[in-house]
């Protein structure tokens, strides 16, 4: 009995191939969508923890000054009292306008390196003794030999595998002179197996802070709210395609219940057909989810190089833009794609088996009452609430996700309550008795259309909030640059030395020289770099500030206050009026805050005179030129000319702009990709909800052409139906995705990174958007119109001789 029971649901299969095909596609591109994004998130956490490991970085305690860098007097002195320490000193270095991090680390004392071990097991070994001689050799990744091929100033370079990518490791001796930071460390590695009768550290070096493993910024930590985003939005995609499965299982059960009809009155039990049904279930979902895990390692691969590029410009994070096969999110898609597909059809599955034994097959035994729809309304309305509830009550990033998630569930669940009054009205108002059937049609066939319409405004809401988002991002962004870029040239020396000769030739030519330096201090939020400036009009006129007292800049160049950024103000409720300690003998009043969009780190600025008492005799080795725009493509020429300054030596301010927004374009890469894909996901899931309503709609049909329309009347009919309810539909996701967009700016933004960007709004885009919905509807409903079209007559009459 159970091996003809499965030959009779497979049949269904065999006469609906298309069906078949539109389910498997459905649970592909859900587990797809979802894979893509978990695989590259897989991959960036494995780079992080890599890193870790072969640089031994969160894996033993650390010595800092929060004033800025150790004195080598100072690891002189820990060493002789008997303290078990290693030195380390790192900083950026740019080659050919592309910025890497050089760490230099005392090969003596440092834990084992894997670099350094496999570069001594290579076939052309690297002893440590190399390294430890002039002129050294630095150990890089091999994706790195095209950048450092033609590199004639540097030390021999040995490649490994076992760095991440944009390090360069090497001897602490040669970072020295490589970053021309003689004299000075950047922090102290605490070594296990310390001697017992060690002097305490603040005896030896009480300006020291010791920092465990724990409380050390942590990559993985920072990019979270990067990754969450992504996920939030693999999650939309995967929900969008479980629309698809649920809309497609649900209407293959309803087109089942003769089968199903008979096969219970031959004697086969309910729950037995519920067994095979889910069996049947799993297997399509194993298929579907292999397909969807295919798919999802090819887009994972395609998108990683712009997102590992995203992570390493905005966190510095040591990112492949490789992709390797990770068996726990292989397992976890195969996962998703069982359980998914199980819950998008278990509705159907549920009605289906409560349904009465002798009930109907055709539309009305689908579709449901009245009742139904109210309860989904509610729920979907008390979704809302409560995730307005939580984010209040709560608030915090995880509850502006819980905000976000009741907004697009509950407005789904809204939707084809929405539709049927819109509909309703429509139909009262019309005229005419062909107007007044096309609405009533409409109105009948909209429970089996409300899922696939529940994806598309949800994909038009994804794509209306996101796209506002971004959008109102690049405008602030292009705004910010150009006040924060203010000076036409960005020079950066060797040396003082460098500096003076530079400064004094240029003086007379340029209308300001602005000295930039920086020290970075310890707060309890994090890293805080400390900037000086000098007193010039460029700051007053140009700086973004976001909330200021009314004497700011007299304030803050008077040496009685300082500023933060946007970040630090946010994390730490500082705001102007408050306070930051800087040092132990140094505590400001906060006179502004300034934006700082695309900053993860805490930020300050004081007066040139301030950061000279904080941290006296550091050098200046870069600083901004104002001059004419027009001259400052010779001025740079000169500058290299006269004083052999290496190409990125000299930054012109259009570059800098041309490199920030090339970064920015390279951050939404993805979203914009799953933007895209969820809205041709939704078009796809309104073309399989026709097809498999097609059936369905011949008793609909046969009495209209029966008194007097003609085919091609009823297909341009079935174009008109399809775009209208894109419409309507569009028209719901647009307030929809206006609220999508404040949430992003307002509430994840300022949760996640820190800032809230304000809003704009964007016509033409949602005009584009709104052609682009009809024009998706349209394609999805000309294969229903073109068998309308080309419907053989007998088809009609056929309804009037049979039994529905």
């Amino acid at each position: 009995m159970t091996r003809a029971v499965i030959q009779a649901l497979m049949s269904h299969w065999r006469v609906h191939w298309l069906q078949l095909a539109t389910l498997l596609t459905g649970i592909a591109l859900a587990t797809g969508l979802w894979s893509a994004v978990q695989a590259i998130n897989a991959e960036a956490r494995a780079s992080y923890a890599r890193a870790n490991a072969q640089l031994a970085l969160g894996q033993f305690d650390e010595l800092r000054d929060p004033s800025g860098l150790i004195p080598v007097s100072r690891y002189v002195d820990l060493r002789r009292a008997g303290w078990q320490v290693a030195a380390v000193l790192e900083g950026p270095y740019r080659i050919q306008g592309r910025t890497l991090r050089l760490m230099g680390v005392d090969m003596v004392a440092y834990p084992a390196l894997p670099a350094v071990t496999e570069a001594g097991q290579s076939a052309a070994p690297t002893e440590p003794a190399d390294m430890l001689t002039a002129p050294g050799r630095l150990l890089v990744a091999a994706e790195l030999e095209p950048l450092l091929r033609d590199q004639n100033n540097l030390p021999p370079v040995s490649f490994t595998t076992a760095l991440p990518p944009d390090v360069i490791l090497t001897d602490i001796g040669t970072a020295e002179a490589l970053l021309n930071q003689t004299g000075f460390i950047s922090r102290l590695i605490v070594l296990p197996d310390q001697p017992r009768d060690r002097p305490p550290l603040a005896e030896v070096a009480p300006e020291l802070e010791r920092a465990s493993p724990s409380s050390q910024v942590d990559t993985a930590r920072l990019t979270d709210s990067f990754h969450l985003n992504l996920s939030a939005f693999g999650l939309l995609s995967f929900a969008v395609g479980l629309f698809i499965v649920n809309g497609t299982v649900g209407l293959a059960f309803a087109q089942r219940r003769g089968m199903i009809r008979t096969l219970r009155a031959l004697g086969v039990s309910m729950r037995r057909l519920v067994f095979l049904i889910l069996t049947e279930l799993t297997g399509l979902a194993l298929i579907g989810g292999t397909l969807g895990l295919l798919l999802g390692f090819f887009l994972a691969g395609a998108l990683l190089p712009d997102v590992a590029a995203t992570l390493r410009g905005l966190y510095g994070a040591p990112v492949t833009g490789q992709l390797t096969l990770h068996p726990h999110w292989v397992f976890a898609g195969m996962a998703m794609a069982v359980c998914g597909t199980l819950f998008a059809s278990g509705h159907a599955l549920w009605r289906l088996s409560r349904m009465p034994l002798l009930a109907g097959p055709g539309v009305q035994a689908w579709q449901g009452n009245a009742g139904t729809r109210l309860v989904t309304g509610l729920l979907g309305l008390s979704l809302i609430v409560g995730g307005v509830i939580a984010y209040l009550g709560i608030g915090g990033l995880v509850a502006g996700f819980v905000l976000l998630a009741g907004l697009l569930t509950g407005a789904a669940l809204l939707l084809p309550a929405l539709l049927t009054f819109a509909l309703s009205v429509f139909g009262n108002r019309s005229r005419g008795a062909v107007a007044q059937w096309v609405w009533a049609d409409m109105r009948a066939q909209l429970p089996g259309l409300s899922l696939a319409l529940m994806a598309l405004l949800l994909a038009l809401a994804a794509n209306i909030g996101v796209g506002t988002m971004v959008s109102s991002f690049r405008l602030t962004f292009v705004g910010w640059l150009d006040q924060r870029l203010t000076s036409e040239l960005y020079l950066t020396v060797r040396d003082e030395e460098q500096r003076r000769e530079i400064t004094d030739w240029l003086r007379p030519q340029v209308d300001a020289i602005l000295p930039i330096r920086n020290m970075e201090l310890s707060h309890e939020t994090g890293p805080l770099f400390l900037y000086g400036v000098i007193d010039d009009p460029v700051y007053r006129q140009h700086w973004p500030l976001i909330s200021a007292n009314s004497t700011v800049w007299d304030d803050v160049m008077a040496g009685d206050a300082v500023l933060i950024n946007e970040q630090l103000a946010r994390r730490a409720n500082l705001w102007p009026g408050d306070t930051l300690t800087l040092s132990q003998d140094r505590t400001l009043t906060i006179a502004g805050v300034y934006s700082d969009y695309g900053n993860p780190t805490g930020q300050a600025i004081v007066s040139m005179s301030q950061l000279d008492r904080i941290a006296p005799g550091a050098e200046t080795r870069r600083f901004g030129v104002r001059l004419n725009p027009e001259q400052a493509t010779e001025m740079a020429q000169a500058l290299r000319e006269r004083f052999a300054l290496p190409r990125q030596a000299v930054v012109q301010q259009a570059a800098m702009k041309a490199q920030s927004l090339a970064i920015f374009e390279k951050t939404f890469v993805v979203t914009s990709a799953l933007n895209v894909l969820t809205l041709g996901v939704a078009g796809f899931a309104i073309l399989t909800s026709l097809l498999t309503l097609w059936t369905q709609r011949l008793p609909q049909i046969a009495p209209v052409w029966a008194l007097g329309l003609n085919r091609a009347q009823l297909a341009r009919l079935e174009l008109l139906r399809s775009v209208l309810l894109a419409a309507l539909t569009a028209c719901l996701a647009l307030p929809l995705g206006l609220i999508l967009a404040w949430v992003l700016l307002a509430v994840i933004n300022v949760q996640a990174f820190g800032w809230r960007l304000p809003m704009f709004v964007f016509p033409w885009d949602w005009l584009w958007l709104f052609l682009l919905t009809l024009l998706a509807a349209l394609v999805a409903a000309a294969l229903p119109a073109l068998r309308m079209l080309r419907l053989p007559p007998a088809d009609l009459l056929k309804v009037f001789a049979n039994e529905r």
